[in-house]
């Protein structure tokens, strides 16, 4: 974005005094007789610098309306706290998403149907605002690549709100995934993270599918939980680098940084996780 510079008013103020132009010549004090010392009242002085000053500002305004609504218009309601309150919605059109509320905004990325594993794809729902022109806007967290993108896109692209009081810290030092429900713990667990060369991202994400690993022998575990976050450094993985929070074969790795991003559970405990996540929990991994 360039913000354009308004021409500053500049006044010619002549260096000499024609006497022929005086009708009227009046004497000047001694000290100050040549015409080239005459100099103008403060308050003229004052009133000259504010026309150059508005003759600057007469271009911001272009700029400034360019730049509205912001990426958080006044006036937005909030709808997920992402902490005791979470909503999140289904997507009903490959709508764009754009960086701010209007069309004029750059397109940051467009509405999926299906995840990567073909399940509905869901959208996490950050806040609500409305138009001038009465346009229903709503912010998402967008599931792509880089991680942590948000968009905003129309109401009618999105399906019903449905909401959840559920949420899941992974923490990468201690090794532990707990989930919490209306801010209180409900389960806690130990959990194998990426490897130094692989590691597990940072961030906020979320829930967008759960399903049963069938053969349930393979390193995926019993079961598998989809989340809204990509893998850093593999992206040519199955799925497109999804990370997700799944079982294992190999138990006697956790607690331990044997991934390739995944966060990988017992295969109880992965259970515990997929019956009492449900999809649209928010995921904080740090």
């Amino acid at each position: 974005m360039s913000h354009r510079r308004g021409a500053a008013v500049r006044e010619h103020v002549p260096t000499r005094v024609s006497v022929r132009n005086l009708q009227q010549p009046t004497p000047m004090p001694a000290a100050s007789a040549h015409p080239s010392a005459v100099r103008r009242p403060r308050h003229a002085r004052v009133a000259l610098a504010a026309l150059a000053l508005a003759g600057v500002l007469a271009g911001a305004p272009a700029a400034t309306a360019a730049e509205r609504p912001t990426s958080s218009p006044p006036g937005s309601t909030k709808l997920s706290d992402e902490v005791r309150l979470t909503r999140w919605a289904h997507a009903t059109q490959r709508a764009t998403a754009f960086s701010r509320p209007t069309t004029k905004a750059r397109k940051a990325s467009k509405l999926r149907l299906l995840t990567e594993d073909g399940f509905p794809e869901v959208y996490l729902l950050l806040s609500r605002w409305e138009d001038e022109d009465g346009n229903d806007w709503v912010r998402v967290r967008l599931p792509a690549r880089p991680n942590g993108q948000k968009g905003w896109v129309r109401r009618d692209a999105l399906g019903d709100f449905n909401r959840v009081n559920t949420r899941i810290v992974v923490d990468k030092s201690k090794l532990r995934a707990t989930l919490f429900r209306s801010g209180k713990v409900v389960f806690s667990a130990r959990i194998g993270v990426g490897a130094p060369s692989t590691p597990t991202p940072s961030g906020l994400f979320y829930i967008r599918e759960k399903f049963r690993v069938e053969p349930s022998g393979t390193i995926y575990g019993s079961h598998a939980i989809g989340t809204s976050a990509y893998a850093p450094t593999l992206s040519d993985w199955p799925g497109g680098g999804v990370v997700g929070l799944h079982g294992t074969n190999q138990p006697q790795l956790i607690p331990g940084r044997p991934s390739h991003g995944c966060v990988r559970l017992r295969n109880a405990d992965v259970e515990r996780f997929y019956k009492l996540a449900p999809r649209g929990t928010p995921i904080r991994i740090r």
